[in-house]
């Protein structure tokens, strides 16, 4: 009887993991992993600005599932079985330590993503994992059991033609393509369904050129509240980056990975409404502003904010206001005192497109969840044919939870390929 054999379409994060996992678990089994370009963990090199962010260090499952806008409830289950401490375990047995930063990313201790880069191929090359790179796959077709094959001992289930003219052969078949056309073609050519991909984790450009001259003001620890206007409301809390195109930082991410398919629709273009100060109802800023008028009355409003927010940014909003940079408090009229309130807790920005976030793009949209087996990851439609990583309907906030729900549906891949689930 021919060994179990496993070929996985993919050389990246999830690809690395499933491999390893399957060959681990069943070393009988021939495991290959196939990479269309010359590189292999592209994104792990580059995610994480370089460090790549491995995981969140947040082990509660129910609060985990809570940072993904699509797959939360399928996800569920399989962090019952591979979660993120799991993850941080798993790497610190093959030899990397991860350190957890304030807030909550955790990072390798060397801040460097090479790290664990090297940890996935040294692993999997101690496992025996075939590893290909220029390798880009045409085409897979699907041959019945029962048919009456050539080669009488092999009972293998897939042929996947290269494009070098190669021919493959394997018993299980997993694709972790992510975003790449390629997957969700032979997905769809097995009768999958695929929700629609669009972006995901992008920063608002602006067209404000006094916005923009505050380009790296970071309004953190304070967290800040966005909203944009729709059926319903999208609106997330968080620090804020002020950059050379317009806004960024976790509290954008948030909403535009929530909003991924309103922004979608909108072209990317609209209203977002800025609370600068969401812990204080407005009726608390008039009253703490107040004050200010009366104890500093003849000073400057421009040199003595009485907010806690960057100095800058205080500037720029009072001129927002319409108030001059001289004007006195004692001077500040009702109507220019109303304005800066509401600057302060509705300021209303008009978006006017999207940009990326840094090197790393994150799409919604995959391999409908209701058609996978999510103990084994393995279809419903097709036997022996498994998804894993960004190439599902699955994706996660910032802050490593992308890189989680990858390593989890791989883990759980790569043993429901070798037999065990």
């Amino acid at each position: 009887m021919q060994p179990l054999k496993i070929v996985i379409v993919g050389g990246g994060a999830a690809g690395f993991f499933a491999a390893i996992a399957a060959a681990k678990t069943n070393q009988n089994a021939s495991v290959v992993l196939l990479e269309a370009s010359h590189q292999l963990l592209a994104k792990v090199r580059i995610s994480g600005g370089g460090r790549c962010n491995v995981t969140h260090a947040l082990f509660d499952t129910k609060g985990f599932i809570q940072n993904y806008p699509r797959g939360s409830k399928a996800l569920l289950g399989a962090f019952s079985r591979f979660q993120a401490q799991d993850t941080v375990k798993w790497f610190a047995h093959a030899g990397v330590q991860l350190k957890t930063e304030a807030d909550g990313r955790m990072f390798p201790v060397t801040d460097n993503s090479e790290t664990i880069v090297n940890c996935l191929l040294k692993t999997a090359l101690a496992y025996k994992v075939q590893i290909r790179t220029s390798s880009p796959v045409v085409s897979v077709n699907y041959r019945e059991l029962e048919e009456n094959l050539e080669d009488k001992d092999d009972k293998s289930r897939f042929e996947i033609l290269l494009k070098s003219g190669e021919m493959l052969r394997c018993d299980k078949l997993l694709l972790t393509t992510g975003s790449n056309p390629v997957g969700y073609k032979i997905a769809k050519k097995f009768g999958h369904q695929i929700e629609p991909t669009v972006p995901s984790l992008f920063t608002f450009n602006i067209l404000d050129k006094e916005l923009r001259e505050l380009a790296g003001v970071s309004v953190n620890p304070v967290n800040i509240r966005l909203s944009v206007p729709g059926k319903p409301q999208l609106e997330q809390t968080g620090p804020l980056l002020i950059t050379h195109w317009g806004l960024s930082g976790p509290a954008v991410l948030k909403l535009s990975a929530w909003g991924a398919r309103t922004f979608h629709e909108s072209r990317y273009k609209g209203t977002v409404t800025i609370n600068w100060l969401p812990d204080s109802h407005q009726d608390e800023v008039r009253k703490e502003l107040q004050q200010v008028r009366i104890e500093f009355g003849k000073r400057a409003i421009a040199l003595h904010r009485g907010i806690k927010l960057p100095h800058r940014l205080w500037q720029y909003l009072i001129s927002r206001a319409g108030i001059d940079k001289d004007t006195r408090w004692a001077e500040l009229t009702k109507q220019a005192f109303n304005k800066l309130i509401q600057e302060l807790n509705q300021g209303q920005y008009s978006i006017s497109g999207k940009g990326v976030f840094k090197d790393e793009f994150v799409t919604c949209g995959g391999i409908k969840l209701k058609e996978v087996n999510f103990k084994t990851m393995e279809s419903r439609l097709v036997t022996g044919l498994h998804f894993a990583g960004e190439i599902l309907d699955i994706d996660g906030v910032t802050g490593g939870f992308n890189f989680q729900s990858a390593w989890t549906t791989a883990y759980l891949a790569g043993l429901g390929m070798a037999g065990e689930e």
